[in-house]
Protein backbone atom coordinates (compact mmCIF):
# COMPACT_ATOMS: atom_id res chain seq x y z
CA UNK A 1 0.00 0.00 0.00
CA UNK A 2 1.42 3.46 -0.86
CA UNK A 3 2.76 5.46 2.06
CA UNK A 4 0.13 8.28 1.82
CA UNK A 5 -2.70 5.73 1.85
CA UNK A 6 -1.16 3.96 4.84
CA UNK A 7 -0.81 7.24 6.73
CA UNK A 8 -4.41 8.15 5.96
CA UNK A 9 -5.68 4.81 7.20
CA UNK A 10 -3.61 5.17 10.39
CA UNK A 11 -5.10 8.61 11.07
CA UNK A 12 -8.57 7.20 10.44
CA UNK A 13 -7.92 4.39 12.92
CA UNK A 14 -6.79 6.90 15.53
CA UNK A 15 -9.98 8.92 15.07
CA UNK A 16 -12.04 5.75 15.34
CA UNK A 17 -10.69 4.86 18.79
CA UNK A 18 -10.99 8.44 20.03
CA UNK A 19 -14.59 8.81 18.84
CA UNK A 20 -15.59 5.38 20.19
CA UNK A 21 -14.15 6.20 23.61
CA UNK A 22 -15.95 9.56 23.63
CA UNK A 23 -19.25 7.93 22.63
CA UNK A 24 -18.96 5.38 25.42
CA UNK A 25 -18.40 8.09 28.01
CA UNK A 26 -21.27 10.22 26.69
CA UNK A 27 -23.61 7.26 27.24
CA UNK A 28 -22.35 6.80 30.78
CA UNK A 29 -22.54 10.54 31.50
CA UNK A 30 -26.14 10.82 30.30
CA UNK A 31 -27.17 7.70 32.20
CA UNK A 32 -25.66 8.85 35.49
CA UNK A 33 -26.27 12.59 35.05
CA UNK A 34 -29.16 12.75 37.52
CA UNK A 35 -27.62 10.58 40.22
CA UNK A 36 -23.92 11.43 39.93
CA UNK A 37 -22.46 13.89 37.43
CA UNK A 38 -25.16 16.57 37.68
CA UNK A 39 -26.82 15.51 40.91
CA UNK A 40 -26.76 19.02 42.50
CA UNK A 41 -29.08 20.16 39.68
CA UNK A 42 -31.59 17.38 40.35
CA UNK A 43 -31.48 17.20 44.14
CA UNK A 44 -31.02 13.44 44.22
CA UNK A 45 -30.06 11.75 47.53
CA UNK A 46 -26.51 11.99 48.81
CA UNK A 47 -24.15 9.14 47.97
CA UNK A 48 -21.79 7.26 50.31
CA UNK A 49 -18.13 8.05 49.90
CA UNK A 50 -17.44 4.57 48.52
CA UNK A 51 -19.93 5.14 45.67
CA UNK A 52 -18.26 8.48 44.92
CA UNK A 53 -14.92 6.69 44.77
CA UNK A 54 -16.42 4.07 42.46
CA UNK A 55 -17.77 6.79 40.16
CA UNK A 56 -14.47 8.62 40.14
CA UNK A 57 -12.52 5.49 39.24
CA UNK A 58 -14.91 4.52 36.46
CA UNK A 59 -14.83 8.03 35.01
CA UNK A 60 -11.05 8.00 35.19
CA UNK A 61 -10.96 4.85 33.09
CA UNK A 62 -12.85 6.50 30.22
CA UNK A 63 -10.72 9.63 30.52
CA UNK A 64 -7.52 7.61 30.57
CA UNK A 65 -8.45 5.64 27.46
CA UNK A 66 -9.27 8.87 25.63
CA UNK A 67 -5.94 10.40 26.66
CA UNK A 68 -4.06 7.23 25.71
CA UNK A 69 -5.67 7.21 22.27
CA UNK A 70 -4.73 10.86 21.79
CA UNK A 71 -1.14 10.19 22.86
CA UNK A 72 -0.79 7.44 20.27
CA UNK A 73 -2.34 9.67 17.62
CA UNK A 74 0.20 12.40 18.40
CA UNK A 75 3.10 9.91 18.47
CA UNK A 76 3.71 10.23 22.22
CA UNK A 77 4.10 6.49 22.65
CA UNK A 78 6.67 6.98 25.43
CA UNK A 79 4.17 8.80 27.63
CA UNK A 80 1.46 6.35 26.59
CA UNK A 81 3.52 3.48 27.98
CA UNK A 82 4.24 5.27 31.25
CA UNK A 83 0.56 6.03 31.75
CA UNK A 84 -0.16 2.40 31.00
CA UNK A 85 1.38 1.43 34.33
CA UNK A 86 -1.08 3.74 36.10
CA UNK A 87 -3.83 2.28 33.95
CA UNK A 88 -3.10 -1.24 35.16
CA UNK A 89 -3.32 -0.07 38.78
CA UNK A 90 -6.52 1.83 38.01
CA UNK A 91 -8.12 -1.28 36.50
CA UNK A 92 -7.30 -3.23 39.65
CA UNK A 93 -8.88 -0.56 41.84
CA UNK A 94 -12.00 -0.50 39.64
CA UNK A 95 -12.49 -4.22 40.19
CA UNK A 96 -11.81 -4.13 43.94
CA UNK A 97 -14.00 -1.10 44.63
CA UNK A 98 -16.67 -2.28 42.19
CA UNK A 99 -16.97 -5.65 43.96
CA UNK A 100 -17.13 -3.93 47.35
CA UNK A 101 -19.87 -1.53 46.21
CA UNK A 102 -21.85 -4.38 44.63
CA UNK A 103 -21.69 -6.50 47.78
CA UNK A 104 -22.76 -3.65 50.04
CA UNK A 105 -25.59 -2.64 47.72
CA UNK A 106 -26.85 -6.22 47.51
CA UNK A 107 -26.74 -6.60 51.30
CA UNK A 108 -28.77 -3.40 51.69
CA UNK A 109 -31.29 -4.31 48.99
CA UNK A 110 -31.81 -7.77 50.49
CA UNK A 111 -33.34 -6.08 53.52
CA UNK A 112 -35.60 -3.82 51.46
CA UNK A 113 -38.42 -5.51 49.45
CA UNK A 114 -39.00 -2.24 47.59
CA UNK A 115 -35.44 -2.45 46.24
CA UNK A 116 -35.84 -6.00 45.01
CA UNK A 117 -35.32 -8.11 48.10
CA UNK A 118 -33.84 -11.53 47.23
CA UNK A 119 -33.74 -10.57 43.54
CA UNK A 120 -30.87 -8.28 44.46
CA UNK A 121 -28.66 -11.36 44.42
CA UNK A 122 -29.27 -11.73 40.68
CA UNK A 123 -28.15 -8.15 40.14
CA UNK A 124 -25.10 -8.81 42.27
CA UNK A 125 -24.16 -11.81 40.14
CA UNK A 126 -24.55 -9.83 36.93
CA UNK A 127 -22.35 -6.98 38.19
CA UNK A 128 -19.67 -9.42 39.32
CA UNK A 129 -19.76 -11.06 35.89
CA UNK A 130 -19.40 -7.67 34.19
CA UNK A 131 -16.38 -6.89 36.35
CA UNK A 132 -14.91 -10.30 35.51
CA UNK A 133 -15.32 -9.57 31.78
CA UNK A 134 -13.72 -6.15 32.26
CA UNK A 135 -10.78 -7.61 34.19
CA UNK A 136 -10.29 -10.32 31.56
CA UNK A 137 -10.26 -7.84 28.68
CA UNK A 138 -7.80 -5.55 30.44
CA UNK A 139 -5.59 -8.42 31.60
CA UNK A 140 -5.30 -9.93 28.13
CA UNK A 141 -4.74 -6.47 26.64
CA UNK A 142 -1.82 -5.91 29.02
CA UNK A 143 -0.36 -9.30 28.22
CA UNK A 144 -0.57 -8.45 24.50
CA UNK A 145 0.62 -4.85 24.86
CA UNK A 146 3.43 -5.45 22.36
CA UNK A 147 0.89 -6.52 19.76
CA UNK A 148 -0.63 -3.11 19.22
CA UNK A 149 -3.51 -4.25 17.02
CA UNK A 150 -4.73 -6.62 19.75
CA UNK A 151 -3.94 -4.30 22.64
CA UNK A 152 -5.85 -1.25 21.45
CA UNK A 153 -8.93 -3.22 20.44
CA UNK A 154 -9.14 -5.08 23.73
CA UNK A 155 -8.72 -1.84 25.66
CA UNK A 156 -11.54 -0.31 23.63
CA UNK A 157 -13.76 -3.26 24.48
CA UNK A 158 -12.89 -2.80 28.15
CA UNK A 159 -14.46 0.67 27.95
CA UNK A 160 -17.49 -0.58 26.07
CA UNK A 161 -18.01 -3.34 28.63
CA UNK A 162 -18.76 -0.66 31.24
CA UNK A 163 -21.48 1.29 29.40
CA UNK A 164 -24.34 -1.08 30.32
CA UNK A 165 -25.25 0.43 33.73
CA UNK A 166 -25.29 3.94 32.26
CA UNK A 167 -27.28 2.90 29.22
CA UNK A 168 -29.88 1.12 31.34
CA UNK A 169 -30.56 4.38 33.20
CA UNK A 170 -31.40 6.41 30.11
CA UNK A 171 -35.23 6.62 30.04
CA UNK A 172 -35.98 5.18 26.60
CA UNK A 173 -38.38 2.36 27.45
CA UNK A 174 -41.20 4.13 25.59
CA UNK A 175 -39.38 3.22 22.37
CA UNK A 176 -40.53 -0.34 21.48
CA UNK A 177 -37.24 -1.40 19.91
CA UNK A 178 -35.29 -0.17 22.92
CA UNK A 179 -37.62 -1.96 25.34
CA UNK A 180 -37.17 -5.17 23.33
CA UNK A 181 -33.38 -4.90 23.23
CA UNK A 182 -33.21 -4.22 26.94
CA UNK A 183 -34.61 -7.68 27.50
CA UNK A 184 -31.58 -9.06 25.65
CA UNK A 185 -33.37 -9.69 22.36
CA UNK A 186 -33.28 -13.14 20.77
CA UNK A 187 -30.88 -15.42 22.66
CA UNK A 188 -29.55 -12.36 24.47
CA UNK A 189 -27.11 -11.59 21.63
CA UNK A 190 -28.62 -8.26 20.65
CA UNK A 191 -28.83 -6.44 23.93
CA UNK A 192 -28.92 -2.67 23.74
CA UNK A 193 -25.52 -2.36 25.38
CA UNK A 194 -24.00 -4.51 22.63
CA UNK A 195 -25.08 -2.27 19.76
CA UNK A 196 -22.12 0.06 20.23
CA UNK A 197 -19.81 -2.96 20.31
CA UNK A 198 -21.25 -4.29 17.07
CA UNK A 199 -21.03 -0.85 15.47
CA UNK A 200 -17.32 -0.65 16.33
CA UNK A 201 -16.73 -4.16 15.02
CA UNK A 202 -18.54 -3.35 11.79
CA UNK A 203 -16.56 -0.17 11.19
CA UNK A 204 -13.23 -1.74 12.07
CA UNK A 205 -13.94 -4.74 9.83
CA UNK A 206 -14.97 -2.50 6.95
CA UNK A 207 -11.89 -0.30 7.31
CA UNK A 208 -9.43 -3.17 7.55
CA UNK A 209 -11.19 -5.68 5.27
CA UNK A 210 -11.23 -8.35 7.99
CA UNK A 211 -12.74 -9.17 11.33
CA UNK A 212 -9.98 -8.82 13.89
CA UNK A 213 -9.69 -11.81 16.29
CA UNK A 214 -9.47 -9.51 19.33
CA UNK A 215 -12.85 -7.99 18.50
CA UNK A 216 -14.38 -11.36 17.72
CA UNK A 217 -13.37 -13.08 20.95
CA UNK A 218 -13.84 -9.97 23.06
CA UNK A 219 -17.36 -9.44 21.73
CA UNK A 220 -18.22 -13.09 22.33
CA UNK A 221 -17.09 -12.72 25.94
CA UNK A 222 -19.20 -9.58 26.37
CA UNK A 223 -22.23 -11.18 24.70
CA UNK A 224 -22.04 -14.00 27.24
CA UNK A 225 -23.32 -11.49 29.81
CA UNK A 226 -26.67 -11.47 28.03
CA UNK A 227 -27.14 -15.19 27.43
CA UNK A 228 -30.16 -16.83 29.09
CA UNK A 229 -28.13 -19.55 30.80
CA UNK A 230 -26.29 -16.87 32.80
CA UNK A 231 -29.59 -15.63 34.20
CA UNK A 232 -30.74 -19.20 34.78
CA UNK A 233 -27.67 -19.77 36.92
CA UNK A 234 -28.18 -16.48 38.77
CA UNK A 235 -31.73 -17.62 39.59
CA UNK A 236 -30.61 -21.05 40.80
CA UNK A 237 -30.51 -22.15 44.45
CA UNK A 238 -26.76 -22.72 44.07
CA UNK A 239 -26.07 -19.07 43.29
CA UNK A 240 -28.63 -17.81 45.81
CA UNK A 241 -26.98 -19.82 48.60
CA UNK A 242 -23.47 -18.75 47.60
CA UNK A 243 -24.38 -15.09 47.13
CA UNK A 244 -26.26 -15.00 50.42
CA UNK A 245 -23.09 -16.07 52.19
CA UNK A 246 -21.14 -13.38 50.32
CA UNK A 247 -23.37 -10.56 51.54
CA UNK A 248 -23.99 -11.90 55.05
Amino acid sequence: MPAPATAQRTRSDHRFFIVAAAAAFVIVFVGFARTYYLKPLFGTPALPWLVHLHGFLMTSWFALFFVQARLVATHRVDLHRRLGVAGAALAGLIVIVGVTVALRSAARDMQDPAAGGPQALQGLGFILFVLLVFATLVGVALLLRRRRDYHKRLMLLSCLSLVGPGLSRIPLNHVPVVAFLRTGGPLGLFGLDLLLVYACIGYDTWRNRRLHPALLWGAMLMAAEELPFIWMFLSSPTWTHFASRLVS
